[in-house]
């Protein structure tokens, strides 16, 4: 298990994406490809605090589509989708899990719990799905995502089975912190620390020449100068944020 901590969500990133590199161990993956993968567990400290972006991280056809994601996984803007050309969205597995024509808001659930108990541990929502994700290609990745309200802030657990740290992780953490956010507002306490722990974090044989070059910059200081506020990477990705 490689642990990782930073203050903020870029450095602690990049930290992972490093050490993945140097202490990540070899192996064949269901793609016919190899990877470089380890447990991996990384805690954020301050995740709404600026610069919260790190271009490295968005691996996407337009800077935009960062935004596009975490509406995705919020509001739910792609769950037209679900049962047509996509298996499943993380909004629609979080905010409309469905069991035999039954319908959970987990994240209301979450709210509702920690407005009346701050200190349960009870307040998580999952993804899975056995009946229907054991049969298919793409199955979820995130399975569970755990929050507390701990000395007036709240914290916020997300566990995955699987990360590509290249392509992924960065956007899956913004979008999660995001929602992290949210719920804090709801709740009228601070955002607190982040977890993310994924089982599998890895990077694939044909990301390897990248990442190998990322590393080096990251272990110059180098790669801070792709560290962005909200606001700045907003103006370069041509999108009116409130």
């Amino acid at each position: 298990m490689i642990v990782v901590s930073g203050e903020l969500l870029p450095e602690a990133w990049e930290r992972s994406i490093a050490l993945l590199w140097r202490s990540g161990f070899r192996i064949y993956t269901e793609y016919e490809e190899y990877s470089i993968d380890s447990p991996m567990t990384i805690k954020v400290l301050k995740p709404y605090e600026e610069p919260r972006i790190h271009l490295k991280g968005i691996v996407v056809g337009k800077l935009s589509q960062l935004f596009d994601y975490v509406d995705e996984v919020l509001y739910g803007t792609n769950d037209w989708r679900v049962g047509k050309d996509w298996h499943y969205t993380y909004h629609e597995r979080l905010f409309n899990y469905t069991v035999n024509g039954n319908t959970v808001n987990q994240i209301e659930y979450v709210v509702k719990k920690l407005k009346k108990v701050p200190c349960s541990r009870r307040a998580q929502a999952i993804t899975w799905k056995p009946w229907k994700d054991i049969n298919v290609d793409s199955p979820p990745c995130l399975q569970r995502v755990w929050f507390r309200i701990v000395e007036d802030k709240l914290i916020l657990h997300v566990h995955l089975r699987s990360n590509d740290a290249l392509k992924a992780a960065f956007m899956n953490m913004m979008a999660f912190t995001e929602l992290q956010r949210i719920i804090a507002e709801k709740l009228g306490v601070e955002v607190g620390y982040y977890l993310h722990i994924a089982d599998s974090y890895h990077v694939y044989e044909r990301d390897w020449k990248w990442v190998k070059k990322f590393v080096e910059q990251i272990e110059s200081g180098r790669s801070k100068r792709y560290w962005l506020t909200t606001e700045s990477f907003a103006k370069l990705a041509k999108v009116k944020k409130s």
